[in-house]
């Protein structure tokens, strides 16, 4: 997932779910939530779906396999999976696709895995995805501990427990030998977490052989079950580097100084103004350069991160942005000398990633929130950053769910999970019941 605020509000609403009876707002540094849509029209079908005999096979079989989800979990964290280096973790889950029996298996061109499980027809391609890939570099310990009923590493949530969730879902409809109209293809993917910029939905959605037949998306990341993310929050990502011709401190005292002019342009970028609906943010997230404390730096550089779920409202704090380097160069320029060279700009875009939205209203949606109708669980509606963000700026139906495991610390070295039997298969069961809605369509 790619971003950390997501799991936040995720993990914030996971633990308290199953006893609410309205989803609990999200914490501050999350975007605006949507309160519950009226009562969806495929209710009725939900509750025959939860009360159904096959269904009720497929929840004692998560329960009987939870044991083996949970294994798969530790399995697959203990393979390290840093930015663009995905690969093996991808070989050994895309040998755990194939041992439920999928078909079509592939590692397509940006690293993806994925499988096919075939429909009995009518239902188009519903896609079904976690991603491989963590937040860590490589080299970090991503050995598993466990104390008590909680499970550390880092990676161990996010997004690990949504590659097993799919395994284990995939086990209890075959066991219940339940059929779906729609072909699901089940991914796992490259590259969601912040410098992938989403590559691996880009190559499945723009490039690979599913492009032109995709009719829907769903992917899981660690959450309880009463968030529908239906809004993909969109970024635009600069390392910005201020350069000029360097010098000593006291010697070449007066020459031009790039980290002046980082320092107007961030002291301008700071001051902008931006809504609170749809909520829409700036930072500055990395700072580097320099040589020594007594000499003017050669280079500095910043690299920034601006998001909203509004295309207007990002759009205008990128615009805004990208008007004041020039200025701080300019300024710099004017006030000292530039006698050994000026200052010089090199503005590169490092992340971009489209807003999106499906609609609380589709009937896509409304399937899917039909089971928290069904169960007394209304959903709520947010926008977040994630693999979905692809799809909706295509206008493909898509959200992203739950994988039902309680986590917390995302992004930490501190990262963990519960260990909750009970409470898991509840949360699964629901994800899976989502999944089965979205894949019988009328």
């Amino acid at each position: 997932m790619t971003s950390a605020a997501l799991i936040a509000l995720l993990c914030a609403v996971a633990a308290p779910a199953l006893a609410q009876t309205k989803p609990a707002p999200p914490p501050g540094e999350f975007g605006n939530i949507r309160p519950p849509a009226p009562t969806s029209p495929f209710a009725k079908q939900a509750k025959s779906l939860l009360a159904s005999k096959s269904f009720k096979v497929a929840k004692d079989a998560l329960a009987a396999g939870y044991d083996q989800t949970v294994a798969d979990i530790v399995t697959l964290t203990e393979i390290p999976a840093p930015p663009f280096g995905e690969a093996e973790k991808g070989k050994a889950y895309l040998a755990m696709l194939a041992k439920e029996g999928l078909t079509d298996l592939e590692t397509d061109a940006a690293g993806n895995v994925m499988g096919l499980r075939k429909g009995t027809g009518g239902g188009g391609l519903l896609v079904v995805a976690a991603h491989l890939d963590t937040v860590f570099p490589a080299g970090t310990d991503v050995k598993v501990r466990r104390d008590g009923d909680k499970l550390y590493a880092p990676g161990v949530g996010d997004d690990t427990v949504g590659l097993a969730s799919i395994l284990a879902i995939l086990r209890a409809i075959n066991a219940a030998g339940i059929q779906t109209r729609s072909d699901i293809l089940f991914v796992g993917d490259v590259g969601e977490e912040g410098p992938g910029d989403l590559r691996g939905m880009k190559e499945l959605f723009l490039k690979g052989r599913y492009k032109d037949r995709i009719d829907a998306f769903i992917s899981l990341e660690p959450s309880g079950p009463t968030v529908i993310v239906n809004g993909g929050v969109g970024s635009k990502r600069y390392k910005t580097t201020f350069k000029g011709p360097g010098g000593h401190s006291m010697g070449d005292f007066g020459t031009v100084n790039p980290a002046f002019a980082l320092a107007d342009a961030a002291k301008q970028f700071g001051e902008l103004k931006v809504p609170s609906d749809p909520r829409t943010v700036y930072n500055i997230g990395l700072l580097e350069g320099g040589t020594s404390v007594n000499s003017i730096p050669f280079s500095v550089a910043m690299t920034v991160d601006m998001r909203s779920s509004g295309a207007a409202e990002l759009k205008a704090v990128e615009d805004a942005y990208l008007a004041i380097l020039p200025k701080a160069v300019e300024a710099e320029n004017a006030a000292r000398s530039t006698k050994r060279g000026p200052i010089v700009l090199d503005n590169r875009m490092v992340g971009d990633r489209p807003v999106g939205e499906t609609p609380i209203s589709a009937p896509f949606v409304q399937r899917i929130a039909a089971v928290g109708d069904a169960l007394g669980k209304p959903m709520g509606y947010v926008a977040g950053s994630t693999d979905a963000n692809i799809p909706m700026s295509l206008g493909k139906p898509a959200v992203t769910l739950g994988a039902g495991f309680v986590t917390f610390r995302a992004h930490s070295l501190e990262e963990g999970m519960e260990v909750n039997k009970a409470r898991d298969v509840e949360s699964i069961a629901t994800t899976m019941a989502q999944i089965l809605m979205a894949a019988t369509p009328n």
